[in-house]
């Protein structure tokens, strides 16, 4: 159960990283950083954890130098 809620959080936390990069940046690049967080906190395997917190770093930094 626990690896199958870390699945979902983290597959959320790329969707808000993707959809960052379109439409207020900061908000949702902050919340994909943390659903990324989130995901690696209840399974530490799970790549989508390290893509979401990849992807919302990206979207701020991005969003700080634009």
């Amino acid at each position: 159960m626990e690896s199958s809620t870390g699945l979902w959080v983290g597959l959320l936390g790329i969707v808000l990283g993707v959809l960052g990069f379109f439409y207020a940046p900061l908000w949702l690049g902050a919340g994909a950083v943390l659903l990324g967080l989130v995901a690696l906190a209840y399974s530490h395997k799970l790549i989508v954890g390290w893509i979401s917190l990849i992807l919302g770093v990206i979207v701020l930094i991005w969003t700080f130098l634009l």
